[in-house]
């Protein structure tokens, strides 16, 4: 429409000019400047913004903190034929500069985050050697994606795929089969636990070029506790960076981590869900992992919903039979997946845990569980007691994106 009022404006003048029959030289040359000006603006306003233009990809960022069942929810993303999935990408920027505190790293966890949402895998150049394989990447055989082609071609895309069979067939890929791989799905998922503040995201949710949505994933305290103890060692240096103690690992933290994760979760939710800025409606979910075991199926249909994927027969199967196993619990391995009564597993703490710990983490966390919708218990017979239950049915009503109302 521009262009035509241009082109009307001077089509005049230039009528004039050619009724004069000769032109001089210059006159010529202002005529192929005119001529070429109204191509390019009729160009440039016929086409569409492409900050108006939706990104080919979803991006999910599931948002968490260590042993919160992130690794789970993970799983049920990356076995998802439509999904690309790393597991905590931003381990090596953790990794390579860890004499800093987690606040200093924000910046640097999520400029490398932007870019493998981006598919630009030429990120971890600063974070890893040269010359490697996709087996360099932390936790790399946690997906499906890099275990089937075009990144193996040990597997189809449509398998459900163990980590073990990940990492004996497909580790010697080379590194480059990350990126083609990543830009041949219709959704990036990525899970992150090194975040303590929703506002540091807030450039990757106004970026015009992402599609970003955020699944926050907490879990009750005393449980993260119960399985922290267990990996006390794998966790030892990613305390000394939450605390900023100059790359000292600590295993005794005495509840101070604790304490950092309890207030970071809170952050996040009042933050998502307390007056949140307008680009959040519709973008954040948060879940809670005791919610998530209780009725998968429900839950996982409800998460896939809001990330716009579909739920198929088998991996219903799969949910179901990796939620309602038997299989023991493995210590030595902190980020395995096994089959298991996923119920109890989250009912542990309440007969593994001290009354005295217990009433520790709740001095601790007690604005989180109680914002978070789980009960205090007041002596070891109630905390022992699993008919009486302790977790609030918050999450349908408010920990959801019907949050979010049109004033």
């Amino acid at each position: 429409m521009y262009s035509f009022f241009l082109s009307l404006s001077l089509s005049r003048p230039l009528a004039a000019m050619w009724k004069r029959k000769k032109l001089s030289v210059l006159e010529i040359l202002a005529v192929i400047q005119t001529l070429a000006l109204l191509s390019f603006f009729a160009q440039l306003y016929s086409r569409k913004s492409p900050q108006l233009e939706k990104p080919a990809q979803a991006h999910i960022l599931i948002l968490s903190s260590w042993r919160s069942g992130s690794s789970f929810l993970g799983q049920l993303f990356s076995q998802h034929p439509d999904v690309f999935y790393l597991m905590e990408p931003a381990w090596h920027v953790w990794a390579a500069m860890q004499q800093n505190s987690a606040k200093v790293l924000h910046m640097a966890v999520r400029d490398l985050v932007r870019s493998v949402f981006k598919c630009d895998m030429s990120v971890f150049d600063a974070y890893m050697l040269e010359r490697r394989n996709k087996s360099a990447l932390f936790q790399w055989e946690a997906s499906r994606a890099l275990c089937s082609p075009p990144a193996c071609n040990s597997f189809q895309r449509s398998d459900i795929i163990t980590k073990d069979a990940c990492r004996t067939l497909c580790g010697k890929y080379p590194f480059s089969k990350v990126e083609e791989a990543c830009k041949t799905y219709s959704h990036v998922v990525l899970k992150e636990v090194r975040f303590f503040d929703l506002k540091v995201l807030y450039p990757l949710l106004t970026d015009p070029s992402l599609n970003l949505k955020i699944i926050h994933l907490v879990r009750d305290p005393r449980a993260v506790v119960k399985s922290r103890e267990q990996s006390a060692k794998a966790l030892a240096r990613d305390n000394g960076i939450v605390l900023g103690m100059n790359g000292t690992k600590l295993e005794d933290s005495q509840y101070k981590v604790l304490k950092e994760i309890c207030r970071s979760h809170v952050q996040i939710y009042e933050t998502a869900t307390l007056k949140p800025p307008g680009f959040l409606k519709d973008r954040y979910l948060m879940i809670r992992f005791e919610d998530l075991v209780r009725d998968p199926l429900a839950e996982i249909t409800a998460i896939y919903k809001f990330a716009d994927l579909q739920l198929s027969n088998k991996l219903e199967n799969w949910i179901y039979n990796i939620t309602h196993g038997h299989g023991p619990s493995r210590k030595k391995e902190a980020f395995l997946i096994t089959s298991r009564d996923a119920v109890n597993v989250s009912q542990a703490w309440r007969n593994v845990l001290s009354f005295q710990k217990v009433k520790r983490v709740q001095e601790v966390c007690k604005g989180a569980l109680n914002i978070l919708g789980y009960q205090l218990v007041e002596s070891e017979k109630e905390q022992k007691d699993l008919s009486i239950d302790l977790f609030m049915s918050l999450r349908r009503n408010q920990f959801s994106w019907a949050s979010f109302t049109e004033n």
